[in-house]
């Protein structure tokens, strides 16, 4: 009904925080259903459609978080899970002339992040080397560079961006 599908952007992305400890298996679950899962199953149905046209750009959303953060065992192992697809991904379609990236955003001002206490806010702020949180724009153009032609050479790769936030990790 909408013809084909020629640029994939998987971009959504759920928390279940806890401490690895106290995490229940459906907080685990959750996050990597939808963090995870959910960008394996719509790259599974976009590349081959791609492939037959031997045209195509997925970008994923990773985070800084794949690095690891207290408290967030499930969502670490998910975004980091994100990084190793696109890569397998990248390797397997790049022939077909398909790129396959992602986008690694550190802090941003989004509905996840609006609920987040001030005092926490600023401690996140403070390990920012720009000295701020990121908008949503921001994280948007580099998904749409990635997803251009102007980058048509890049694939299997993990853009960064976060105000220099994972430089010192």
């Amino acid at each position: 009904a909408f013809g084909r599908l020629d640029i994939l952007i998987n971009n959504a992305a759920i928390n279940r925080d806890a401490m690895a400890a106290k995490m229940t298996e459906e907080q685990w679950d959750a996050v990597l259903a939808v963090n995870l899962k959910g960008t394996f199953l719509c790259a599974q149905a976009a590349l081959p459609g791609m492939r037959e046209r031997a045209w195509g750009r997925v970008v994923n959303t990773s985070s800084i978080g794949a690095l690891g953060n207290i408290g967030q065992a499930n969502y670490a192992a998910s975004k980091a899970g994100v990084l190793g697809l696109t890569r397998t991904l990248a390797l397997e379609y790049a022939r077909y002339g398909v790129t396959v990236n992602a986008v690694a955003p550190g802090p941003v001002m989004t509905a996840m992040l609006a609920g987040v206490p001030d005092a926490i806010k600023e401690k996140i702020v403070a390990q920012v080397p720009v000295g701020r949180i990121a908008s949503p724009d921001e994280i948007a153009s580099v998904h749409v560079f990635l997803a251009s032609d102007e980058a048509a050479f890049i694939t299997g790769q993990v853009l960064f961006v976060d105000g220099g936030a994972s430089v010192g990790i």
